[in-house]
């Protein structure tokens, strides 16, 4: 006796499966794309900004460096 190794009574239902999946799949696709295509078009947030003055910037981070230095050589530790 042969028997069916599928125990599916209904052969349609494997086929209405893998499509429902891929409309999802295709569905989850076209959202990405959307929300991507989206947020490409904003502003950038957060984050220093371009603007601003550069030598305040530039003069704060060499006191730092003489500062560390200065801390870890007073601590002995160079």
């Amino acid at each position: 006796m042969i028997t069916n190794p599928n125990p599916n009574p209904n052969p349609n239902a494997t086929m209405t499966t893998t499509t429902t999946m891929n409309a999802t799949m295709n569905a989850t696709m076209a959202t990405a794309t959307a929300t991507a295509t989206a947020t490409a078009g904003r502003s950038r947030t957060g984050g220093p900004g371009d603007d601003g003055p550069k030598i305040v910037e530039h003069a704060l981070g060499w006191l730092l460096v003489v500062v560390l230095a200065m801390l870890v050589t007073r601590a002995g530790l160079l």
